[in-house]
């Protein structure tokens, strides 16, 4: 049985609204209605549903909180601090937590970050997508590149040193020597980390029913992604996830616990959770009222929760895959074993069929995708499906 207890616990909130959508996002996120996004309102719903999630967590020690969105930059620097305030008095935060506020360049007001730091806040990732105005223009972003610049000023001066550029390649009307640029500005700012990932046109958005003009094609995004990859690690970054790059000591606390099966509790408008339960070792999963209107009528904490499932036993081991496998590095047997309570000859079959394509390699005590296996990353996860 998994003991829960030993699993790392985290913290995600979500902030649903942002200023407009962009096309290419198929987030659960809102544009902010014209009588405002009833911050107040919004934060004691999340205090409530704060208080139901914890009480699974059994007084288990929070080691990262995640703020993400939507924009939750668009919440005061005090409704971040009531959020946190009321989180830890619920359950005890590890001394080095790590918590990680989303924000968008074009929302960020001289000193706010100060604020933020002030309550808590000690990691910042920056929606940067690109450094080229004419592409940010087509992604429909309310910033301009030099806003990026000036919030990766004003997060300095807040003493924030550890930040986050998400950037974006294979955009509309982009060449290999345009990706290369965004990513010299990128770092050129000095980031501890850089999430880079491609543009994909995601069902049910404004981009997948009218693509945009003069899209790379595969081939060309291939490329892209082939020639970033040296330019960062030339610059220090370590690729240790599909798009995450990071400087020594800087890896994503709260991302690594998704991608290593850890447990987080999820409150806000359609927030995710996943809970180890303590008494029994079965995993639960729980899903949030998605829209934040719904989310902020319910009367009490249960109703804000849409769907809550146990993980049956024969789906653990493609939903530690799902997660595992996005990682460089790979994982273990023992910690298959220890984050799903499966025992490792559970996945013997998977293991073979995906070494046989070439798609997984033994390297000591890890097993890791190979070159192959992370750009045909899909086809290896639906191997480990349950038959």
């Amino acid at each position: 049985m998994i003991d829960a207890r030993q699993l790392p616990l985290a913290l995600y909130v979500h902030l649903p609204w942002c200023v407009r959508k962009c096309p290419y996002c198929d987030f659960n996120s809102h544009a902010v209605p014209a009588g405002g996004m009833a911050e107040q309102a919004y934060v004691t719903a999340l205090q409530r549903d704060l208080e139901h999630a914890a009480t699974g967590a059994a007084g288990r020690e929070i080691v990262s909180v995640f703020f993400g969105g939507g924009t939750p930059s668009l919440f005061s620097p005090a409704a971040i601090g009531r959020v946190l305030e009321h989180a830890r008095a619920l359950l005890p935060f590890a001394a080095d937590v790590e918590i990680t506020l989303e924000a968008n360049p074009g929302t960020v007001e001289h000193g706010r970050f100060s604020e933020y730091a002030a309550a808590g806040v000690n990691r910042v990732s920056l929606g940067a997508q690109s450094f080229d105005d004419e592409r940010l223009a087509v992604l429909g972003r309310i910033h301009g590149a030099s806003d990026t610049a000036r919030a990766v000023d004003e997060l300095r001066a807040a003493g924030i040193d550890n930040f986050n550029l998400d950037l974006m390649y294979a955009l509309p009307g982009q060449d290999l020597r345009g990706a290369l640029a965004d990513l010299e500005c990128a770092i050129e700012l000095g980031p501890s980390h850089v999430s880079h990932y491609q543009l994909t046109l995601e069902p049910d958005t404004p981009f997948a029913r009218r693509p945009p003009p003069l899209l790379p094609d595969d081939e060309a995004a291939w490329t892209m992604q082939l020639e970033c990859q040296a330019r960062l690690a030339s610059a220090g970054f370590e690729q240790y996830e599909v798009s995450a790059y990071a400087q020594r000591g800087r890896r994503c606390r709260h991302n690594l616990g998704y991608w290593e099966f850890g447990d987080y509790l999820g409150v806000g408008a359609g927030a995710h959770g996943k809970l180890t339960q303590v008494a029994t070792g079965k995993v639960e999963r729980t899903v949030r009222v998605r829209h934040p209107a719904a989310y902020l009528a319910a009367d009490l904490p249960q109703e804000r929760i849409s769907e809550s499932r146990t993980v049956p036993e024969a789906d653990l081991p493609f939903e530690f895959m799902l997660n595992a496998l996005r990682l460089v590095a790979g994982f273990t047997a023992e910690r298959f074993e220890a984050r799903t309570g499966r025992p490792r000859a559970a996945l013997t079959g998977a293991i073979q069929r995906a070494e046989a394509r070439g798609l997984l390699e033994r390297r000591d005590e890890r097993w890791q995708p190979t070159a192959r296996g992370r750009q045909f990353l899909n086809d290896l996860q639906e191997l480990f499906l349950p038959v």
